[in-house]
């Protein structure tokens, strides 16, 4: 069905009572809906207590997988709940008997904590990272990286679908397709997609999908999930270090792993958040991912745009498919920009350099100021936000100009 009205977005976010929201890149405001439904469950944690009514809600609790799986189009029992989309690629990550030698393919776009991941593995196992090539408008060449793929058969292909620093949509179906087809396994990084575009994990080609809750999918921190394809549990992945719910423990010397996704989660989390998050997944569902895709992206659209044509703004956005994350250079401004933005009642992050090394460096970028839509935004707050953006760059050029120096005055 089509979006409801914008005048109903915005009443299901009484967030938006409280500054225009351009951060939904970092994290989302939730719907009202969402915020109930954590309530609801920590006030049944305080009548009965905390194993008790995770018991007394345990069909809720299955309802929270189920409306996971529907979003990504995954099969029943494989979605794992995590704390975050980086546990979930952690978890992914371990479940591989790396060698010395062995490769790791991955973009330049891929998120800050996944590189430093494949670092970590490089020092204490010896294991390469490979980054595939780039199309010349932005974006991995998925020719290129297919290429390396069947040259150099890594041991594993890792991708970030959108990444975090820039609004690039990377093209990763082929690359997915060929994985598949060569029985390469496939690390989809989905934390900037799941919630602003329909994802499919099995239009991807993913063995592994690993996304989080509090951002565009407008769930709560603390709160994400791994998808674990069917192949992959079949094979008999598991994390390196299993718990005692993802295996039981049947007799001395032997464990058995969960026959599901669950073997990649932990005991102890929280069900509150993880209610939260099917509860986000569900209210997603229901507005239509293609539609909130189609209204975010326009905004984001509107946003560029106007940006642009601003004195002193150089858009960083390169690729053939643009997403609702928003990426500039406000003329060395830096994080003063964030600031002032702020004082206006603007929300929006500044992403530096550390989260983005490959791309910008490539491009001689110390960071970017970050502006990210969703569909609850209007299209007036985009204007303002282009107007303060203009206002902001002119305070701060003026505040940065050398004082005049007065003429020295001359007798006669």
């Amino acid at each position: 069905m089509p979006l409801p009205s914008i005048d109903q977005l915005r009443q299901d976010t009484p967030g938006v009572r409280h500054g225009i929201h351009l951060n939904n890149a970092g994290a989302a405001l939730s719907p009202r809906g969402v915020h109930d439904t954590i309530v609801g469950h920590l006030e049944a944690e305080i009548e009965m207590g905390g194993y008790e009514a995770a018991r007394a809600r345990a069909s809720r609790i299955e309802e929270a997988y189920r409306s996971v799986e529907a979003l990504v189009g995954a099969s029943e029992g494989t979605i794992a709940f995590v704390e975050n989309a980086t546990v979930g690629f952690t978890q992914a990550l371990s479940a591989f008997d790396f060698r010395r030698g062995d490769r790791i393919l991955t973009t330049r776009h891929d998120y800050a904590s996944n590189h430093i991941q494949y670092l970590a593995l490089g020092d204490r196992f010896g294991v390469e990272t490979e980054v595939a090539p780039e199309t010349p408008e932005g974006g991995v060449d998925p020719s290129g990286a297919m290429d390396l793929i069947r040259r150099r058969r890594p041991r594993l292909v890792a991708m970030t679908h959108i990444p975090t620093g820039s609004g690039v949509v990377q093209e990763l179906e082929p690359i997915g397709g060929l994985c598949r087809e060569l029985e390469i396994p496939f690390l989809v990084d989905a934390c900037q997609s799941v919630g602003q575009m329909p994802v499919d994990v099995e239009a991807l080609g993913a063995t592994f999908l690993s996304a989080t809750s509090r951002k565009f999918l407008r769930g709560p921190r603390g709160s994400g999930f791994l998808y674990v394809s069917p192949r992959a549990l079949d094979a008999g992945y598991m994390p390196l270090f299993p718990d005692m719910r993802g295996a039981d423990w049947v007799a001395d010397g032997l464990a058995q792993p969960a026959p599901d996704a669950r073997r990649f989660e932990n005991w102890e989390f929280s069900w509150a958040l993880v209610l939260g998050t099917g509860a986000a997944a569900r209210y997603a569902l229901e507005l239509g991912v293609e539609d909130i895709r189609q209204r975010a992206w326009g905004l984001a659209h509107r946003l560029r745009e106007g940006v642009s044509a601003l004195d002193g703004v150089t858009l960083l956005d390169r690729g053939a498919l643009l997403s609702a994350i928003v990426t500039l250079d406000p003329a060395g401004a830096g994080e003063a920009m964030v600031e002032k933005l702020g004082a206006m009642g603007i929300r929006t992050s500044w992403v530096d350099r550390s989260s983005a090394v490959l791309d910008y460096d490539s491009r001689g970028v110390e960071g970017a100021l970050r502006l990210s839509p969703h569909a609850y935004n209007t299209e007036a707050e985009i204007d303002l936000a282009i107007d303060a953006v203009e206002e902001s760059m002119r305070a701060l050029r003026t505040r940065n100009e050398p004082a005049r120096r007065s003429p020295r005055a001359t007798g006669g």
